[in-house]
């Protein structure tokens, strides 16, 4: 990430426009945790009297990130599809964005 790019945006889109977080089927989830103790962006607080994970920091998700939903054992964990995720690439011309990052970041040894 640039200095140019604030860190409450995905490749310049503004974080809160962006509708990419976990949405957690309590019927089938059986309070593993494993989500919880897997989420690098602290998106979940777990939940002691109900035995469940809670999503509380849904804009603290990682965009594409899906490891929650991969890793959950019972398929309790969903996302909205990739396709939204395509599409917002397409919407907001983020290949030529992504490639100006990418060589900035080299240009300043970030990369």
């Amino acid at each position: 990430m640039t200095e140019k790019t604030p860190r409450n945006t995905w490749h310049g889109i503004p974080r809160e426009d962006i509708k990419w977080h976990p949405t957690i089927e309590e019927d089938l989830c059986i309070g593993c945790g494993i989500c919880y103790l897997g989420c690098g962006g602290k998106v979940f607080e777990f939940d002691t009297t109900k035995n469940k994970p809670i999503v509380v920091n849904p804009l603290k998700c990682k965009v594409g990130c899906v490891t929650c939903a991969n890793t959950c054992p019972v398929n309790a964990i969903s996302f909205p599809p990739l396709t939204y995720i395509h599409k917002l690439i397409k919407d907001h011309k983020l290949i030529a964005f992504a490639r100006n990052e990418v060589k900035t970041d080299k240009n300043q040894g970030l990369a």
